[in-house]
C-alpha cells in the first residue's frame, strides 16, 4: 500500500471557506504544509454548483468578500458568476488553486493519539486515497451538494410539463413564453421569480406563509464615492464596517424590538406594491424579524415585477399535482408549463464524513461545539459554521486566524495535541443553530450540540467574536493541551 501524503494542515472543502482557511495559511504561516481536498471537480462550492437565473449572494459584498481581498465593485448584492470569479481570481493569485485535489470526497478521519496525527480517507476516481495531517479543518459548510429538499407532492407523476430543482437547474431549460410557478418564499424563490419573469409569459411565487423581504441598493453609494476618492483597498474596511454596523444594528433592533422593525419593513413593502395589494396575506409573516433569515432584493426587483404584472404571489398550499398544473387546498389551480421547487436544501454536517478517535467513533449529536468551531473531546480539529444572520464570510475569516492562531501556539510551546474538553456539568446542551427556518429544524439533531454558555455557545455577534477568537489568550482552561 502506498504511503499516505503527509501535510501540517489538510483542508476540507474548497469552496468560500476553504479559499479563505488556505490563504491564511499560506500568508500567516508560510512555513506549513497544507492541502485542499474538493468532493468535487471545481473550486467555488456554493458558488460553482448554483447555476439558476439570477443567482446572487444574499448579503453585501463588502462583507461577504474576504477581509483580506478588497471587493473592487461598488455592488451590493453581486451575481454568481462575480463571485466565482472572484474566488478563482483569490485562489490562482495566492497560489491555492495548485493545492488543491479535486475529485477527493472525504469519508472517514482518524486520529491518534499516539502518534498525534490523523489519518483521512478519500475516494478518487473510485479508489481510496489517504492523507495524514497534524490538523484538520473541515470547511464544507453544512449544505448538502448533492441533492436539494425535495417534499412529496401528491400527483407529480400526472403532471405533464417540466419540474426541476434550483441545485440542479438544466442548462438547456428555455423558459421563454412559458407560465411558471416557483415553489417556494426563500432566497432562492425571491432571486428566481424576476429573473424569470423577464422572459416568462408569467411567474408565480407560490407559498405557504410569507417571508420578511426588504429591498437593498444594487450599488453601495458610499463604496462607489470612496472607490473614486481614496482607491477600493482604502475604502473597502470603512464601507465593510460600516456594512457590519448597519446588519448588527438591525439584527439586534428585531431581537430587541420585534413589533417596530415588523411595523417599518410593512410599510417599505406598501409603499413598493400597487394601491390596494393585500400586503398582510402575502408579505406579512407569522414570526418575527430574524427568527428566520430576512431575503433582500436588489433594487425591489421582486416588488417591480410584481407591480409590472409579469410576476404574481400567492399564499395557499399545494394539494396535489394535475396534469396541467397545480390544485391548491383552497380550491384555486394555477396552470403551468414549468414547475420550480424552490423548496430549499438539505443540510449535512462535516460533509457526510465519520469521524473516530483512538478508535472509537464519534457521535456528532453526543459532542459540544466550543466556541462554534471545536468539538469536545476531538483533537486537533476546527470545523466553519458562518454566521445566520450576517455573512458567512465575516465567521469565516475568523475562524480561520483562530486556527492559525492555534497552531502558531502549538509550535511556540512544543505542543502536539489540543482538545476542548466540557467536564462542566452545569453546562447544558442545546441546538447549535439557533435558527427556525426549515432546512434547520429538519436536520438539526444530526450537529454537534451548543451548550447554555460562552464558550460553548455559537456566537453571532461579529464584534464579540473579534475579541474572543482574535484575542482572548488560548489557554483558558478548556481547550486542554498536551
Amino acid at each position: 500500500m502506498t504511503a499516505p501524503e503527509h501535510v501540517d494542515v489538510l483542508i476540507v472543502g474548497a469552496g468560500l471557506s476553504g479559499i479563505g482557511a488556505a490563504h491564511h495559511l499560506r500568508s500567516q504561516l508560510p512555513g506549513h504544509t497544507f492541502t485542499l481536498l474538493e468532493a468535487r471537480d471545481a473550486l467555488g462550492g456554493t458558488w460553482d454548483l448554483f447555476r439558476y437565473p439570477g443567482v446572487r449572494s444574499d448579503s453585501d459584498m463588502q462583507t461577504l468578500g474576504y477581509r483580506f481581498r478588497p471587493w473592487r465593485r461598488s455592488r451590493a448584492l453581486a451575481d454568481g458568476p462575480s463571485i466565482l470569479r472572484y474566488l478563482r481570481d483569490t485562489a490562482t493569485e495566492a497560489g491555492i488553486d495548485r493545492h488543491i485535489r479535486y475529485r477527493h470526497r472525504v469519508v472517514h478521519a482518524s486520529w491518534s493519539s499516539d502518534d498525534a496525527l490523523w489519518t483521512v480517507e478519500a475516494e478518487h476516481d473510485g479508489t481510496t486515497v489517504r492523507f495524514t495531517a497534524r490538523f484538520l479543518h473541515v470547511c464544507s459548510g453544512y449544505y448538502r451538494y448533492d441533492a436539494g429538499y425535495f417534499p412529496e407532492f401528491p400527483g407529480l407523476e400526472r403532471f405533464r410539463g417540466t419540474v426541476v430543482h434550483p441545485q440542479e437547474w438544466p442548462e438547456d431549460l428555455d423558459h421563454t413564453g412559458q407560465r411558471i410557478v416557483v415553489v417556494g418564499s426563500g432566497a432562492t424563490a425571491v432571486t428566481l421569480v424576476p429573473a424569470l419573469a423577464d422572459k416568462a409569459a408569467h411567474v408565480t411565487m407560490l407559498q405557504r406563509s410569507p417571508t420578511y423581504i426588504l429591498s437593498l441598493p444594487s450599488e453601495d453609494r458610499l463604496a462607489g464615492l470612496l472607490h473614486r476618492v481614496v482607491g477600493p483597498r482604502a475604502a473597502y474596511p470603512v464601507v465593510r464596517w460600516k456594512n457590519i454596523a448597519v446588519s448588527t444594528l438591525l439584527y439586534q433592533l428585531s431581537r430587541r424590538r420585534p413589533e417596530l422593525v415588523r411595523r417599518l419593513i410593512r410599510k417599505a413593502t406598501i409603499r413598493q406594491l400597487p394601491a390596494g395589494y393585500d400586503v398582510d396575506t402575502h408579505f406579512r409573516p407569522d414570526y418575527d424579524p430574524w427568527d428566520q433569515r430576512l431575503c433582500f432584493v436588489p433594487d425591489g426587483d421582486l416588488f417591480t415585477a410584481v407591480r409590472r404584472g409579469t410576476a404574481s404571489v400567492v399564499t395557499d398550499h399545494i394539494e396535489e399535482f394535475t396534469a396541467s398544473g397545480l390544485r391548491l387546498r383552497s380550491g384555486a389551480e394555477l396552470e403551468a408549463d414549468t414547475v420550480v421547487v424552490a423548496t430549499g436544501l438539505r443540510l449535512l454536517p462535516l460533509g457526510g464524513m465519520r469521524l473516530t478517535v483512538d478508535g472509537s467513533e464519534v457521535r456528532l449529536p453526543e459532542t459540544m461545539a466550543y466556541k462554534g468551531m471545536m468539538l469536545s473531546g476531538v483533537p486537533n480539529f476546527a470545523f466553519t459554521v458562518g454566521y445566520t444572520n450576517a455573512s458567512w464570510t465575516l465567521k469565516a475569516d475568523l475562524v480561520s486566524g483562530y486556527v492559525v492562531r492555534l497552531l502558531r501556539h502549538l509550535d511556540r510551546h512544543g505542543y502536539r495535541r489540543c482538545v476542548p474538553v466540557n467536564d462542566d456539568p452545569s453546562v447544558t446542551a442545546r441546538p447549535l443553530l439557533d435558527f427556525d427556518a426549515g432546512y434547520v429544524r429538519r436536520a438539526i439533531d444530526e450537529f454537534p450540540r451548543a451548550g447554555s454558555r460562552q464558550p460553548w455557545r455559537l456566537g453571532m455577534s461579529y464584534a464579540h467574536d473579534l475579541v474572543t477568537l482574535g484575542h482572548r489568550r488560548l489557554d483558558d482552561g478548556i481547550l486542554r493541551f498536551t
